[in-house]
């Protein structure tokens, strides 16, 4: 409904500007004086009233639809880029202007057009170079920091060292304080809570109302499995907004002209210049290829996992039979299965084994043991 009364006021808008413009090149018509009295009226009468029609039809594709077009396209522009190319927008037309000064002392016709031209061309050069080589706006940041930090004369104030660390120290708080964008995936996992209550997450925890709605309506399924995983998902969010030391903000902040929520993330995370939180592998490859932070929990669950090398002796809850003849099966804290040959007879007991050897399967890691009885 939205979409549509913008179009109205676009149309009647169009309408005036585009009629009133038709009824003034009609009233030009009265300065030809072989033209009768008669047919000034009917001339701006017919200029007026093709000019209000264009405008009714005309008016919404060429102000909404390039709008539209441009919008989307900045969206898949990084801020950082943006910006960049803006500064060297700005310092293109600024050489342009002082080159164009003695040009424009030359005789008419060149001093009229050559300086608008050699302004354009600047301008244009400046964005170029800025989008091809954003790496030159560093080098002078950096260059401009070491000048900052070059040591005073005898007798000058000492406080520019202290500056230049404390703007050190501003730079890390602001890379520590990097936003975290939150996927729906990984608030139904939960355990993004443990990871919070550790500490290792550093930046504030953003979750968009697009990402909050698409909970609820998971919550709200007839399916049951969904439901549950809907609801334990706003469970978890209720006791990270409790009881996580890292801050978590709720934001009303869409990108419209994008249907899908992986898609939304990945373009709010463009704009925001913040990393996704996610345990999917689809939407991790997707924004990895457009150069998009991710923080993978399965990734981090797999850094983290127990490494036991063969030789080495652990404990071990024996839960069932394996495949094969004389195999039992437990598990370690984090998941891994171990395999212990000659288990079977092991089965409810908790015993000492020792690693044979270790296999990375696609599924995950399996570990080989022998109870550690049997050696001795």
């Amino acid at each position: 409904m939205q979409t549509k009364q913008i179009r109205l006021i676009f149309r009647v808008v169009g309408l005036l500007v585009f009629g009133s413009a038709g009824l003034a090149l009609g009233s030009l018509v009265g300065q030809f004086p072989s033209v009768p009295e008669s047919v000034h009226l009917y001339a701006m009468i017919i200029a007026g009233v093709g000019g209000a029609v264009f405008g009714w039809f005309f008016t919404p594709g060429l102000t909404i639809g390039p709008f539209n077009r441009l919008r989307r396209a900045v969206q898949q522009v990084a801020a950082s880029v943006i910006v960049i190319a803006t500064l060297g927008l700005f310092v293109g037309l600024a050489l342009g202007a002082i080159a164009a000064y003695p040009v424009s002392l030359l005789p008419r016709p060149l001093g009229q057009f050559l300086p608008f031209i050699i302004a354009a061309g600047f301008g244009y050069a400046g964005l170029t170079i800025a989008i091809a080589r954003p790496d030159l706006l560093q080098s002078f940041r950096d260059r401009l920091s070491s000048r900052e930090c070059a040591p005073t004369p005898e007798g000058e104030s000492s406080a520019s060292p202290n500056a230049a660390d404390g703007a050190g120290q501003r730079e890390e708080r602001q890379d520590d304080s990097r936003a975290v964008l939150l996927d729906t995936s990984v608030i139904i996992d939960g355990r993004i809570a443990d990871v919070c209550r550790t500490g290792f997450i550093q930046g504030d925890l953003i979750v968009p109302l697009f990402v909050l709605n698409e909970l609820q309506h998971v919550a709200d399924s007839a399916d049951t499995l969904r439901r549950n995983r809907g609801r334990r998902g706003l469970e978890i969010l209720r006791q990270l907004q409790e009881e996580s030391p890292v801050p978590v903000h709720l934001v009303d902040e869409d990108v419209p002209s994008v249907r899908e929520v992986d898609d939304k993330l990945i373009a709010l995370a463009k704009d925001k210049g913040a990393a996704i939180l996610t345990n999917d592998y689809n939407l991790n490859r997707v924004a990895e290829l457009q150069s998009v932070q991710v923080l993978n929990v399965n990734e981090l669950a797999n850094a983290v996992k127990t490494v036991l090398l063969p030789g080495e002796t652990f404990t071990i809850h024996v839960l069932q039979e394996g495949k094969e003849y004389n195999q039992g099966v437990g598990y370690l804290d984090d998941g891994t299965m171990v395999v212990v040959e000659e288990g079977s007879s092991f089965i409810g007991s908790t015993i000492d084994v020792i690693v044979s050897k270790v296999l990375q399967t696609a599924a995950g890691r399996m570990i080989f043991a022998r109870p550690a009885v049997v050696e001795g």
